[in-house]
């Protein structure tokens, strides 16, 4: 659905599992840094407000946003996550840059899905201006985060 017609921060709560057994890894791209902590601020309150310990929440950063792929394969090794999320924030430029850097993290999470035992929750902004990201990550269209923690939490209960 597009998040024109979807606030990102809005769901019902009812349909949420409990997540106080749960652990999680989220994987956060430095680039676009003011966009993606705002991401992983909402992240980790939806997951904290659904019960999840601080203690279970585990945050790795890589540089940009084509790294997530790598980092996310990285903790996937790792058993004691129920689910990983990716967040990054991909904001169009003038090259063609934007089109590959998003074609390869979007290929390399559908991967990591169809081949690991834990799902790998898609948070990458991929937005045509700053603004838009924005919106995005906590601005009037809600925050990405919210929605990729509550899909973590779904997903691991799947």
């Amino acid at each position: 659905m597009a998040t024109a017609l979807h606030h990102l921060s809005d769901y019902d709560s009812t349909q949420v599992p409990d997540a106080s057994n749960m652990c999680f890894g989220i994987v956060v791209s430095e680039w676009n840094q003011e966009i993606t902590s705002a991401l992983l601020d909402g992240a980790v309150t939806t997951l904290q407000k659904h019960g999840t310990l601080p203690e279970n929440i585990h945050v790795k950063t890589v540089p940009g946003s084509f790294e997530l792929v790598y980092g996310a394969q990285q903790m996937t090794k790792n058993d004691g996550f129920d689910a990983l999320i990716i967040l990054g924030a991909v904001i169009r430029g003038e090259t063609p840059h934007f089109d590959y850097i998003c074609q390869g993290v979007t290929y390399g999470i559908a991967h990591l899905n169809a081949t690991q035992n834990i799902p790998v929750i898609y948070g990458l902004l991929t937005t045509d201006t700053l603004q838009q990201a924005k919106d995005r990550s906590g601005g009037r269209l809600g925050n990405k985060g919210d929605e990729c923690a509550v899909d973590a939490i779904k997903m691991a209960k799947f």
